[in-house]
């Protein structure tokens, strides 16, 4: 098991994995990891990425992917990367909690697609596409899920400006009687 076991009848406090993470840095190189308020973060590399979510998946029991979100640190202050990926792991039998985190940098916004492990990747993938335009490598439908496809941009990015860019006015307009 990749954690101590909780009681299944006390709720689990600390998620924490230090063996996750021991477990993680002798298999892989430049794993970094951190630990706050009894939550453990790893930074994987892209190259290594894939990897380490399937080492997570079969060996180490993570067999929830809960989330997948991105982060543009376009204006953060000391940013060294302007996206960072962000992937909710639970392991459902010891009741663990992981977030795994893997940056990017423009122009090579691509990292391997996780729905060959977990098949609920298949719509947070395609709306972190939507949102942030990351390209999942080897996702099986990766369009629009929130926009047409006809809109060029990608909304949540830092550089999108507020007022947005006129899209609105490029779609045809839907009258009541023809919806």
């Amino acid at each position: 098991m990749a954690c101590d076991a909780q009681s299944p009848t006390q709720p689990a406090t600390d998620t924490s994995c230090p063996q996750v993470v021991a477990a993680l840095g002798a298999r892989f190189d430049d794993i970094q990891a951190s630990e706050f308020r009894g939550q453990t973060r790893v930074v994987v590399p892209r190259d290594s990425f894939l990897a380490v979510m399937r080492f997570l998946r079969d060996e180490q029991q993570f067999d929830m992917l809960v989330d997948i979100t991105c982060v543009d640190y376009l204006h953060y202050r000391g940013a060294e990367h302007r996206f960072g990926l962000v992937y909710l792991l639970l392991g459902t039998r010891h009741g663990k909690r992981l977030t795994v985190r893997v940056y990017l940098d423009e122009p090579d916004l691509v990292v391997p697609s996780v729905v060959s492990l977990w098949r609920a990747a298949d719509w947070l993938e395609r709306e972190v596409w939507d949102m942030f335009g990351i390209r999942f490598e080897g996702h099986p439908n990766l369009r629009r899920i929130l926009l047409p496809e006809e809109f060029t941009a990608h909304p949540l990015r830092k550089d999108y400006p507020l007022q947005g860019r006129g899209e609105r006015h490029n779609f045809p307009v839907l009258r009541r009687g023809a919806s």
